[in-house]
Protein backbone atom coordinates (compact mmCIF):
# COMPACT_ATOMS: atom_id res chain seq x y z
CA UNK A 1 0.00 0.00 0.00
CA UNK A 2 1.78 3.26 -1.15
CA UNK A 3 0.59 6.84 0.23
CA UNK A 4 2.07 10.21 -0.21
CA UNK A 5 4.59 11.91 2.60
CA UNK A 6 5.59 15.28 3.12
CA UNK A 7 9.02 15.59 4.32
CA UNK A 8 9.19 18.37 6.89
CA UNK A 9 13.21 18.71 6.80
CA UNK A 10 13.24 20.02 2.75
CA UNK A 11 15.71 16.66 2.78
CA UNK A 12 15.66 13.42 0.46
CA UNK A 13 14.47 10.78 3.07
CA UNK A 14 14.68 7.37 2.27
CA UNK A 15 14.82 4.27 4.83
CA UNK A 16 14.24 0.51 4.68
CA UNK A 17 13.37 -1.02 7.53
CA UNK A 18 12.04 -4.63 7.99
CA UNK A 19 10.50 -5.98 11.88
CA UNK A 20 8.51 -8.34 13.43
CA UNK A 21 5.44 -7.01 14.64
CA UNK A 22 2.55 -8.71 16.83
CA UNK A 23 -0.56 -6.58 17.72
CA UNK A 24 -3.12 -6.83 20.10
CA UNK A 25 -5.13 -9.83 18.12
CA UNK A 26 -1.64 -11.48 17.25
CA UNK A 27 -2.14 -10.88 13.54
CA UNK A 28 0.42 -8.79 11.99
CA UNK A 29 3.60 -11.08 11.73
CA UNK A 30 5.75 -9.07 9.83
CA UNK A 31 6.44 -5.66 8.22
CA UNK A 32 9.12 -3.90 5.23
CA UNK A 33 8.57 -0.34 5.15
CA UNK A 34 10.18 2.05 2.59
CA UNK A 35 10.07 5.68 2.36
CA UNK A 36 11.47 8.40 0.07
CA UNK A 37 10.29 12.02 -0.08
CA UNK A 38 7.19 11.40 -2.06
CA UNK A 39 5.88 7.62 -1.24
CA UNK A 40 5.30 5.41 1.56
CA UNK A 41 5.25 1.34 0.96
CA UNK A 42 4.30 -1.17 3.75
CA UNK A 43 4.60 -4.54 3.00
CA UNK A 44 2.81 -7.33 5.60
CA UNK A 45 2.57 -10.32 6.05
CA UNK A 46 -0.48 -11.54 8.45
CA UNK A 47 -0.82 -14.64 10.39
CA UNK A 48 -4.36 -15.01 9.30
CA UNK A 49 -3.15 -16.13 5.63
CA UNK A 50 -2.57 -19.54 6.36
CA UNK A 51 -6.70 -19.57 7.92
CA UNK A 52 -7.75 -18.33 4.25
CA UNK A 53 -5.34 -20.87 2.62
CA UNK A 54 -6.87 -23.49 4.68
CA UNK A 55 -10.44 -22.50 4.25
CA UNK A 56 -9.87 -22.42 0.29
CA UNK A 57 -8.06 -25.81 -0.22
CA UNK A 58 -11.37 -27.16 2.07
CA UNK A 59 -13.63 -26.23 -0.53
CA UNK A 60 -11.64 -27.21 -3.12
CA UNK A 61 -10.81 -30.83 -1.43
CA UNK A 62 -14.41 -30.98 -1.52
CA UNK A 63 -15.36 -30.33 -4.95
CA UNK A 64 -12.58 -32.23 -6.68
CA UNK A 65 -13.88 -35.10 -4.08
CA UNK A 66 -16.71 -35.40 -6.39
CA UNK A 67 -15.50 -35.22 -9.93
CA UNK A 68 -13.33 -38.70 -9.67
CA UNK A 69 -16.33 -40.24 -6.74
CA UNK A 70 -18.62 -41.91 -10.02
CA UNK A 71 -15.26 -42.92 -12.20
CA UNK A 72 -13.56 -44.84 -9.45
CA UNK A 73 -16.79 -47.08 -9.02
CA UNK A 74 -17.76 -46.66 -12.87
CA UNK A 75 -19.08 -50.34 -13.26
CA UNK A 76 -21.35 -50.27 -9.78
CA UNK A 77 -23.16 -46.98 -11.18
CA UNK A 78 -23.62 -48.18 -15.07
CA UNK A 79 -25.36 -51.45 -12.85
CA UNK A 80 -27.68 -48.68 -10.76
CA UNK A 81 -28.71 -46.37 -13.39
CA UNK A 82 -28.29 -49.35 -16.20
CA UNK A 83 -26.10 -46.73 -18.30
CA UNK A 84 -23.70 -47.29 -20.76
CA UNK A 85 -19.61 -47.04 -19.40
CA UNK A 86 -19.31 -43.66 -21.72
CA UNK A 87 -22.61 -42.18 -20.29
CA UNK A 88 -21.21 -42.24 -16.68
CA UNK A 89 -17.20 -41.29 -17.96
CA UNK A 90 -19.85 -37.86 -18.54
CA UNK A 91 -19.82 -37.48 -14.96
CA UNK A 92 -16.80 -36.92 -14.97
CA UNK A 93 -15.81 -35.23 -17.80
CA UNK A 94 -18.89 -32.89 -17.63
CA UNK A 95 -16.20 -31.06 -15.13
CA UNK A 96 -13.87 -30.71 -18.11
CA UNK A 97 -16.35 -29.36 -20.44
CA UNK A 98 -17.98 -26.70 -17.91
CA UNK A 99 -15.02 -25.10 -17.36
CA UNK A 100 -14.31 -23.85 -21.14
CA UNK A 101 -16.96 -21.66 -21.61
CA UNK A 102 -17.16 -19.95 -17.81
CA UNK A 103 -13.93 -19.59 -17.09
CA UNK A 104 -13.77 -16.32 -19.44
CA UNK A 105 -16.64 -14.51 -17.51
CA UNK A 106 -15.66 -15.93 -14.17
CA UNK A 107 -12.11 -15.04 -14.62
CA UNK A 108 -13.54 -11.25 -15.58
CA UNK A 109 -16.01 -11.35 -12.25
CA UNK A 110 -12.69 -12.06 -10.29
CA UNK A 111 -11.23 -9.39 -11.71
CA UNK A 112 -14.12 -6.95 -10.86
CA UNK A 113 -14.98 -8.55 -7.43
CA UNK A 114 -12.46 -10.05 -5.89
CA UNK A 115 -11.60 -13.53 -4.01
CA UNK A 116 -14.34 -13.15 -1.10
CA UNK A 117 -17.32 -13.39 -3.96
CA UNK A 118 -15.32 -16.39 -5.94
CA UNK A 119 -15.11 -18.15 -2.92
CA UNK A 120 -18.45 -17.76 -1.52
CA UNK A 121 -20.09 -18.65 -5.29
CA UNK A 122 -17.60 -21.53 -5.43
CA UNK A 123 -18.97 -22.95 -1.70
CA UNK A 124 -22.62 -22.03 -2.12
CA UNK A 125 -22.92 -23.79 -5.27
CA UNK A 126 -20.99 -26.59 -4.57
CA UNK A 127 -22.94 -26.73 -1.40
CA UNK A 128 -26.25 -26.37 -3.77
CA UNK A 129 -24.63 -29.49 -5.78
CA UNK A 130 -24.55 -31.68 -2.91
CA UNK A 131 -27.93 -31.94 -1.83
CA UNK A 132 -29.13 -32.11 -5.50
CA UNK A 133 -27.18 -35.34 -5.70
CA UNK A 134 -28.59 -36.46 -2.52
CA UNK A 135 -32.65 -36.27 -4.32
CA UNK A 136 -31.07 -38.75 -7.24
CA UNK A 137 -30.82 -41.70 -5.28
CA UNK A 138 -32.99 -43.41 -7.96
CA UNK A 139 -32.69 -45.73 -10.46
CA UNK A 140 -34.63 -43.57 -13.00
CA UNK A 141 -33.24 -40.30 -12.09
CA UNK A 142 -29.84 -40.38 -14.02
CA UNK A 143 -30.84 -36.85 -14.90
CA UNK A 144 -31.18 -35.61 -11.30
CA UNK A 145 -27.32 -36.94 -10.23
CA UNK A 146 -26.22 -35.65 -14.07
CA UNK A 147 -27.79 -31.49 -13.06
CA UNK A 148 -26.13 -32.15 -9.58
CA UNK A 149 -22.75 -32.85 -10.75
CA UNK A 150 -23.09 -30.07 -13.18
CA UNK A 151 -23.55 -27.72 -10.52
CA UNK A 152 -20.35 -29.05 -8.95
CA UNK A 153 -18.59 -28.75 -12.33
CA UNK A 154 -19.32 -24.84 -12.12
CA UNK A 155 -18.89 -24.24 -8.61
CA UNK A 156 -15.35 -25.93 -9.61
CA UNK A 157 -14.72 -23.27 -12.46
CA UNK A 158 -14.92 -20.63 -9.28
CA UNK A 159 -11.99 -22.42 -7.70
CA UNK A 160 -9.31 -24.36 -10.22
CA UNK A 161 -7.36 -21.09 -11.34
CA UNK A 162 -7.34 -19.66 -8.04
CA UNK A 163 -4.62 -21.28 -5.84
CA UNK A 164 -1.74 -18.73 -7.27
CA UNK A 165 -4.19 -15.67 -6.61
CA UNK A 166 -4.77 -16.86 -3.20
CA UNK A 167 -0.97 -17.22 -2.80
CA UNK A 168 -0.44 -13.65 -4.29
CA UNK A 169 -2.26 -11.62 -2.53
CA UNK A 170 -2.10 -12.86 0.93
CA UNK A 171 1.65 -14.29 1.06
CA UNK A 172 4.71 -13.39 0.42
CA UNK A 173 7.38 -13.38 -2.35
CA UNK A 174 9.59 -15.86 -0.86
CA UNK A 175 6.81 -18.37 0.19
CA UNK A 176 3.95 -17.54 -2.98
CA UNK A 177 5.25 -21.21 -4.68
CA UNK A 178 4.78 -23.05 -1.03
CA UNK A 179 1.41 -21.44 -0.74
CA UNK A 180 0.08 -22.51 -4.43
CA UNK A 181 1.14 -26.22 -3.52
CA UNK A 182 -0.67 -26.12 -0.16
CA UNK A 183 -3.27 -24.47 -2.19
CA UNK A 184 -3.52 -27.19 -5.02
CA UNK A 185 -2.83 -29.86 -2.13
CA UNK A 186 -6.54 -29.08 -1.33
CA UNK A 187 -7.74 -30.25 -4.56
CA UNK A 188 -5.14 -33.07 -4.95
CA UNK A 189 -6.48 -34.49 -1.77
CA UNK A 190 -10.00 -34.43 -2.62
CA UNK A 191 -9.09 -36.24 -5.27
CA UNK A 192 -6.74 -38.89 -3.37
CA UNK A 193 -9.92 -39.03 -0.93
CA UNK A 194 -12.31 -39.47 -4.45
CA UNK A 195 -10.52 -42.54 -5.55
CA UNK A 196 -10.20 -44.29 -1.79
CA UNK A 197 -13.21 -43.60 -0.24
CA UNK A 198 -16.69 -44.44 -2.81
CA UNK A 199 -15.03 -48.24 -3.26
CA UNK A 200 -15.73 -48.21 0.43
CA UNK A 201 -18.80 -46.40 1.20
CA UNK A 202 -20.63 -48.18 -1.71
CA UNK A 203 -19.49 -52.01 -2.38
CA UNK A 204 -20.64 -53.77 -5.24
CA UNK A 205 -23.83 -55.36 -4.12
CA UNK A 206 -26.30 -57.20 -6.17
CA UNK A 207 -29.62 -56.12 -4.22
CA UNK A 208 -30.48 -52.53 -5.96
CA UNK A 209 -32.58 -51.20 -2.61
CA UNK A 210 -28.83 -51.51 -0.62
CA UNK A 211 -26.94 -49.95 -3.25
CA UNK A 212 -29.33 -47.30 -3.16
CA UNK A 213 -28.87 -46.90 0.63
CA UNK A 214 -24.72 -46.97 0.11
CA UNK A 215 -25.08 -44.08 -2.53
CA UNK A 216 -27.44 -42.26 -0.65
CA UNK A 217 -25.05 -42.44 2.92
CA UNK A 218 -22.00 -41.55 0.41
CA UNK A 219 -23.87 -38.46 -0.93
CA UNK A 220 -24.87 -36.96 2.41
CA UNK A 221 -22.00 -37.27 4.05
CA UNK A 222 -20.45 -35.11 1.08
CA UNK A 223 -23.39 -32.79 1.31
CA UNK A 224 -23.18 -32.23 5.13
CA UNK A 225 -19.22 -31.52 4.51
CA UNK A 226 -20.13 -28.91 1.43
CA UNK A 227 -22.94 -27.18 3.67
CA UNK A 228 -20.35 -26.77 6.77
CA UNK A 229 -17.74 -25.38 4.97
CA UNK A 230 -19.53 -22.99 3.07
CA UNK A 231 -20.28 -21.36 6.44
CA UNK A 232 -17.32 -21.60 7.40
CA UNK A 233 -16.21 -19.44 4.22
CA UNK A 234 -19.21 -17.50 4.74
CA UNK A 235 -18.10 -15.87 8.08
CA UNK A 236 -14.36 -16.13 7.43
CA UNK A 237 -13.12 -15.66 4.60
CA UNK A 238 -11.33 -12.44 4.03
CA UNK A 239 -11.25 -10.37 0.36
CA UNK A 240 -7.44 -9.51 1.18
CA UNK A 241 -4.53 -8.16 3.62
CA UNK A 242 -5.03 -4.60 4.48
CA UNK A 243 -1.58 -4.53 3.29
CA UNK A 244 -0.25 -6.15 0.41
CA UNK A 245 2.29 -8.92 1.06
CA UNK A 246 5.04 -7.89 -1.36
CA UNK A 247 6.39 -5.83 -3.16
CA UNK A 248 5.09 -6.99 -6.72
CA UNK A 249 1.41 -6.81 -5.03
CA UNK A 250 2.28 -3.00 -3.88
CA UNK A 251 2.60 -2.36 -8.12
CA UNK A 252 -0.16 -4.80 -8.63
CA UNK A 253 -1.54 -2.30 -6.28
CA UNK A 254 -1.04 1.07 -7.85
CA UNK A 255 -1.64 -0.41 -11.35
CA UNK A 256 -5.38 -1.42 -10.34
CA UNK A 257 -6.58 2.48 -9.99
CA UNK A 258 -5.71 2.69 -14.26
CA UNK A 259 -7.88 1.57 -16.75
CA UNK A 260 -7.43 -2.80 -17.02
CA UNK A 261 -8.99 -4.74 -20.18
CA UNK A 262 -9.12 -7.86 -20.13
CA UNK A 263 -9.11 -8.52 -23.46
CA UNK A 264 -6.40 -6.44 -23.98
CA UNK A 265 -4.77 -8.66 -21.24
CA UNK A 266 -5.80 -12.00 -22.91
CA UNK A 267 -4.35 -10.74 -25.88
CA UNK A 268 -0.81 -9.74 -24.66
CA UNK A 269 -0.92 -13.52 -23.20
CA UNK A 270 -1.27 -14.90 -26.52
CA UNK A 271 1.54 -12.87 -27.72
CA UNK A 272 3.81 -14.23 -25.18
CA UNK A 273 5.48 -17.31 -26.31
CA UNK A 274 6.98 -18.92 -23.53
CA UNK A 275 3.35 -18.78 -22.12
CA UNK A 276 1.79 -19.86 -25.06
CA UNK A 277 4.57 -23.41 -24.93
CA UNK A 278 3.70 -23.71 -21.08
CA UNK A 279 -0.32 -23.33 -22.26
CA UNK A 280 0.07 -26.48 -24.40
CA UNK A 281 2.73 -28.39 -22.37
CA UNK A 282 0.25 -28.34 -19.44
CA UNK A 283 -2.84 -29.16 -21.34
CA UNK A 284 -0.98 -31.99 -22.49
CA UNK A 285 0.26 -33.41 -19.23
CA UNK A 286 -2.45 -32.41 -17.18
CA UNK A 287 -4.95 -33.63 -20.04
CA UNK A 288 -3.25 -37.20 -19.66
CA UNK A 289 -3.91 -37.49 -15.91
CA UNK A 290 -7.46 -36.21 -15.86
CA UNK A 291 -7.74 -39.17 -18.96
CA UNK A 292 -6.34 -41.60 -16.39
CA UNK A 293 -8.25 -40.39 -13.14
CA UNK A 294 -11.52 -40.99 -14.99
CA UNK A 295 -10.53 -44.20 -16.94
CA UNK A 296 -8.75 -46.11 -13.91
CA UNK A 297 -11.37 -48.35 -12.90
CA UNK A 298 -12.53 -49.44 -16.83
CA UNK A 299 -8.93 -50.25 -16.98
CA UNK A 300 -8.84 -52.06 -13.73
CA UNK A 301 -12.07 -54.21 -13.70
CA UNK A 302 -11.37 -55.40 -17.09
CA UNK A 303 -8.49 -56.98 -15.94
CA UNK A 304 -9.41 -57.84 -11.82
CA UNK A 305 -13.12 -58.15 -11.91
CA UNK A 306 -14.23 -56.84 -8.33
CA UNK A 307 -11.35 -55.67 -7.57
CA UNK A 308 -12.96 -51.71 -7.18
CA UNK A 309 -11.86 -51.23 -3.81
CA UNK A 310 -8.04 -51.63 -4.93
CA UNK A 311 -8.86 -49.33 -8.21
CA UNK A 312 -9.45 -46.84 -5.68
CA UNK A 313 -6.08 -47.54 -3.91
CA UNK A 314 -3.48 -47.25 -7.19
CA UNK A 315 -5.98 -43.53 -7.64
CA UNK A 316 -5.24 -43.20 -4.04
CA UNK A 317 -0.87 -43.95 -4.31
CA UNK A 318 -0.88 -41.84 -8.19
CA UNK A 319 -2.20 -39.03 -6.25
CA UNK A 320 -0.63 -38.84 -2.74
CA UNK A 321 2.80 -39.13 -4.78
CA UNK A 322 2.08 -36.28 -6.96
CA UNK A 323 1.08 -34.33 -3.43
CA UNK A 324 4.06 -35.20 -1.88
CA UNK A 325 5.94 -33.58 -4.85
CA UNK A 326 3.98 -30.95 -5.29
CA UNK A 327 4.58 -29.69 -1.52
CA UNK A 328 8.28 -30.84 -1.89
CA UNK A 329 8.47 -28.75 -5.30
CA UNK A 330 6.76 -25.89 -4.10
CA UNK A 331 9.21 -25.68 -1.04
CA UNK A 332 12.41 -26.11 -3.07
CA UNK A 333 11.12 -23.21 -5.56
CA UNK A 334 10.69 -20.92 -3.19
CA UNK A 335 14.44 -21.00 -2.91
CA UNK A 336 15.65 -21.90 -6.67
CA UNK A 337 12.79 -20.38 -8.77
CA UNK A 338 14.22 -23.37 -11.25
CA UNK A 339 10.38 -24.09 -12.55
CA UNK A 340 10.78 -25.65 -15.72
CA UNK A 341 13.16 -28.55 -14.30
CA UNK A 342 10.20 -30.40 -12.39
CA UNK A 343 7.23 -32.67 -14.05
CA UNK A 344 6.42 -33.96 -10.81
CA UNK A 345 3.28 -31.97 -8.80
CA UNK A 346 2.80 -29.74 -12.41
CA UNK A 347 -0.28 -28.24 -11.34
CA UNK A 348 0.76 -26.22 -9.09
CA UNK A 349 4.08 -25.42 -10.69
CA UNK A 350 2.34 -25.17 -13.80
CA UNK A 351 0.39 -22.25 -12.40
CA UNK A 352 3.71 -20.37 -10.63
CA UNK A 353 5.67 -20.65 -13.60
CA UNK A 354 2.66 -19.09 -15.77
CA UNK A 355 2.38 -16.33 -13.19
CA UNK A 356 6.54 -15.55 -13.17
CA UNK A 357 6.25 -15.41 -17.21
CA UNK A 358 3.20 -13.49 -17.53
CA UNK A 359 3.85 -10.42 -14.49
CA UNK A 360 1.62 -8.54 -13.89
CA UNK A 361 -0.95 -9.63 -15.88
CA UNK A 362 -3.32 -11.38 -13.31
CA UNK A 363 -3.20 -14.53 -11.85
CA UNK A 364 -6.39 -15.57 -12.50
CA UNK A 365 -6.46 -14.97 -16.29
CA UNK A 366 -2.93 -16.89 -16.63
CA UNK A 367 -4.28 -19.73 -14.05
CA UNK A 368 -8.01 -19.61 -16.23
CA UNK A 369 -6.12 -20.29 -19.13
CA UNK A 370 -4.00 -23.24 -18.10
CA UNK A 371 -6.85 -24.84 -16.94
CA UNK A 372 -8.83 -23.96 -19.99
CA UNK A 373 -6.29 -25.70 -21.63
CA UNK A 374 -6.03 -28.94 -19.72
CA UNK A 375 -10.47 -28.91 -19.72
CA UNK A 376 -9.75 -29.26 -23.40
CA UNK A 377 -7.20 -31.85 -23.64
CA UNK A 378 -8.56 -33.77 -20.90
CA UNK A 379 -11.86 -34.45 -22.72
CA UNK A 380 -10.19 -35.20 -26.31
CA UNK A 381 -7.61 -37.25 -24.59
CA UNK A 382 -10.81 -39.49 -22.34
CA UNK A 383 -12.65 -39.88 -25.21
CA UNK A 384 -9.87 -41.15 -27.54
CA UNK A 385 -8.14 -43.43 -24.74
CA UNK A 386 -11.50 -44.76 -23.82
CA UNK A 387 -12.55 -45.64 -27.57
CA UNK A 388 -8.77 -47.35 -27.56
CA UNK A 389 -9.41 -49.36 -24.63
CA UNK A 390 -12.85 -50.69 -26.48
CA UNK A 391 -11.43 -51.34 -29.44
CA UNK A 392 -8.34 -52.44 -28.99
CA UNK A 393 -6.55 -52.52 -25.39
CA UNK A 394 -5.42 -51.10 -22.14
CA UNK A 395 -2.11 -51.48 -23.25
CA UNK A 396 -2.68 -49.63 -26.43
CA UNK A 397 -4.52 -46.55 -24.06
CA UNK A 398 -1.30 -46.47 -22.66
CA UNK A 399 0.90 -46.31 -24.70
CA UNK A 400 -1.08 -43.52 -26.36
CA UNK A 401 -1.08 -41.51 -23.30
CA UNK A 402 2.65 -42.10 -23.14
CA UNK A 403 2.93 -40.49 -26.46
CA UNK A 404 1.53 -36.86 -25.24
CA UNK A 405 3.21 -37.20 -22.08
CA UNK A 406 6.61 -37.25 -24.13
CA UNK A 407 5.36 -34.16 -26.52
CA UNK A 408 4.54 -32.15 -23.28
CA UNK A 409 7.95 -32.65 -21.77
CA UNK A 410 9.89 -32.00 -24.47
CA UNK A 411 8.02 -28.61 -24.86
CA UNK A 412 8.38 -27.79 -21.07
CA UNK A 413 12.20 -28.18 -21.81
CA UNK A 414 11.99 -25.43 -24.64
CA UNK A 415 10.60 -23.04 -22.50
CA UNK A 416 12.71 -19.50 -21.80
CA UNK A 417 12.50 -18.75 -17.87
CA UNK A 418 12.03 -15.28 -17.72
CA UNK A 419 10.80 -15.14 -14.24
CA UNK A 420 9.11 -11.24 -14.83
CA UNK A 421 7.60 -11.32 -11.09
CA UNK A 422 11.25 -12.50 -9.07
CA UNK A 423 12.67 -9.41 -11.34
CA UNK A 424 9.86 -7.30 -9.52
CA UNK A 425 11.11 -8.19 -6.49
CA UNK A 426 14.35 -7.84 -7.07
CA UNK A 427 14.36 -4.74 -8.80
CA UNK A 428 12.26 -2.98 -6.24
CA UNK A 429 14.79 -4.18 -3.21
CA UNK A 430 17.72 -2.97 -5.30
CA UNK A 431 16.50 0.55 -5.87
CA UNK A 432 15.19 1.00 -2.75
CA UNK A 433 19.01 -0.02 -1.26
CA UNK A 434 20.23 2.26 -4.27
CA UNK A 435 18.39 5.06 -3.34
CA UNK A 436 19.47 4.97 0.27
CA UNK A 437 23.38 5.42 -0.40
CA UNK A 438 22.36 8.35 -3.35
CA UNK A 439 19.90 10.06 -0.47
CA UNK A 440 21.64 10.04 2.67
CA UNK A 441 20.24 11.40 5.83
CA UNK A 442 22.16 14.36 7.55
CA UNK A 443 25.20 13.22 5.09
CA UNK A 444 25.27 9.94 6.49
CA UNK A 445 23.71 6.80 4.78
CA UNK A 446 20.95 4.94 6.07
CA UNK A 447 21.32 1.38 6.84
CA UNK A 448 18.85 -1.65 5.93
CA UNK A 449 17.60 -2.23 9.36
CA UNK A 450 16.49 -5.86 10.22
CA UNK A 451 14.51 -6.10 13.77
CA UNK A 452 13.88 -10.08 15.32
CA UNK A 453 11.86 -10.84 18.43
Amino acid sequence: MCEKSGNHFGKDVLQTEQTTHTDANFDHVEISECRDTNTVCNTRLYRRRWLILCLFSSYSLCNAFQWIQYGIINNIFMKFYNGSSFAIDWLSMIYMLTYIPFIFPVTWLLERKGLRVIALLAASINCVGTWIKVASVQPNLFWVTMLGQFACSFAQVFILGMPSQVASVWFGSDEVSTACAIGVFGNQLGIAIGFLIPPILVPNVDDMNELAQHISIMFYITAAVASLIFLLVLFVFQEKPETPPSLAQVALRDMATTQYSYLASIARLFRNKPFILLLISYGLNVGCFYAVSTLLNRMIIEHYPGEEVNAGRIGLTLVIAGVVGSLLCGIWLDKTKTYKFFMTGYLPLGFEFAVELTYPESEGTSSGLLNCSAQMFGIAITIIQGKIIDHFSTLAGNIFLCVFLFIGSIMTVLIKSDLRRQKANSQSQTEVIADSSVHPQDGKSLPVKEVKM
